[in-house]
């Protein structure tokens, strides 16, 4: 089954290269991206992700414990390599 033609002119209009492929949208106020989503026969176009977003950051306090793990292996493995020589 072929692509319907109100999809492809909506899909020209917005740049998108493929069904299920979403694209980048810088200029869009509001979303980040965009996709032609299909499913079965039905199609839908979606406006997706907040704009300005890189990422769900770094938990510090998840940051801190790893430091503090990191540091008691580096003595153990100091004291080893003492014994060892």
């Amino acid at each position: 089954m072929s692509i319907p033609e109100r999809v492809k002119t909506k899909m020209k209009e917005e740049g998108l290269s493929g069904v299920n492929k979403p694209k980048r949208t810088p200029k869009h106020p509001k979303k980040s991206h965009c996709v032609m989503a299909k499913e079965g026969d039905t199609y839908k176009f979606i406006r997706f992700g907040q704009q300005g977003v890189s990422g769900a950051g770094k938990n510090p306090s998840v940051l801190k414990t790893k430091h503090v793990r990191k540091a008691i292996m580096r003595d153990i493995m100091l004291k080893v390599s003492r014994q060892v020589s």
